[in-house]
């Protein structure tokens, strides 16, 4: 009992000082905002309140933007295991709802077995006609139980078929959630491990060329030491939309970690993939930056591209080896360019790395 009180009075306390802090600030006292403010008052998310006390820190306040920028980058993907979590509580008590009508209909129909073996013991020296008719109502009886049993169990049983498919509709939404990069909406590293991977076998199988892209956003911590995290999101986001409007069909993208993307191009040659590298680069490139709070003009955003194309020997570790290898040498060599494996600059950056 005294426990559950000293988590009421946290709550509560969490609560006063989210409600303190949208009072504060003249925040709308909307369920995003209050969401936010709760989270940063627990503490529980580290991320959350790094950001949040830099940008008041730096601007002194946070406007609607700024709210919705942290909510989506910190707070929606913490929601995926809440959810999975209510999905399995609610598939284990369909499964334990029906275990149950089914037990209940083995019984009875156990209890039937054994009315239908007592009733034909008493036929066989019944001669009265009012004590047949008795047994003859009862049998009736018995098996009409059995009957209405049967098709509650069955309008059950259709019931819980169509809970099970909406269970798993959702369970489909939620695995492709956590499959995907909630700041930038493309896919995350578990997802390009997983298709990478395909890609690879399939290209094997088929005799086909297959083609890396790794990209960088070059002086990516200089927006973020210089404008903050919020303006670091963001570089984040453009650069996600430019592949998501640039590459298409059945090529294949994601944020690899932090400031790093990858593109997988499957039926694709060096050469092909270089022009598509390029035309990455230059659409990243030809995007202004704008900061939303205050609507400054910050300039534009460029990447390094290192690009590799699959051998017969390779595996994934060993082809996104030589792909950061070249993502490296274009760093090294001025940025904001592509380089192969096949270009002089690769080779010069694996005898640094062997120096």
């Amino acid at each position: 009992m005294t426990a559950s009180l000293d988590d009421l009075e946290r709550t509560l306390a969490f609560a006063e000082i989210a409600l303190g802090q949208i009072r504060s600030l003249r925040h709308r006292a909307v369920p995003r905002n209050y969401e936010i403010w709760y989270v940063y008052a627990t503490g529980y998310n580290p991320a959350l309140n790094r950001v949040i006390n830099e940008t008041l820190a730096r601007n002194g306040r946070l406007n609607d933007d700024d709210l919705d920028q942290i909510h989506d980058s910190y707070l929606s993907q913490t929601r995926v295991t809440d959810r999975i979590d209510q999905v399995g509580a609610r598939v284990i008590g369909e499964i334990d709802d029906v275990m149950t009508l089914i037990n209940d209909a083995i019984n009875i129909t156990v209890d039937f077995n054994a009315s239908l073996a007592g009733a034909g013991k008493q036929l066989a020296g019944v001669h009265n006609p009012s004590a047949l008719k008795t047994i003859v109502e009862n049998l009736i009886k018995t098996t009409r139980e059995v009957h209405d049993t049967n098709k509650a169990l069955e309008a059950r049983l259709l019931f819980s078929r169509s809970e099970v498919s909406v269970l798993q509709q959702s369970l489909e939404a939620i695995r492709a959630e956590s499959l995907t990069d909630p700041l930038t909406a493309l896919g995350n590293r578990k997802y390009f491990d997983r298709a990478l991977g395909t890609a690879i076998e399939s290209a094997h199988k088929r005799g086909e060329p297959l083609s890396l892209m790794m990209l960088d956003i070059d002086h990516f911590k200089s927006f973020n030491d210089n404008y903050g995290h919020l303006t670091g999101d963001q570089v984040l986001r453009l650069v996600g939309m430019s592949l998501k409007q640039t590459i298409k069909g059945q090529d294949i993208t994601a944020r690899y970690g932090g400031e790093e993307f990858a593109v997988v191009l499957p039926n694709t040659p060096l050469r092909q993939a270089l022009t598509v590298a390029d035309h990455i680069r230059r659409a990243v490139m030809s995007k202004e930056l704008k900061k939303k709070s205050t609507g400054e003009i910050l300039g534009r955003v460029t990447i390094s591209v290192g690009v590799a194309m699959l051998t017969h020997s390779d595996d994934m570790d060993s082809l996104i080896g030589r792909a950061d290898a070249c993502l490296y040498a274009a760093k090294r060599n001025g940025r904001n360019r592509v380089i192969c494996e096949v270009d002089p600059e690769y080779q010069s950056e694996i005898t640094f790395q062997v120096a």
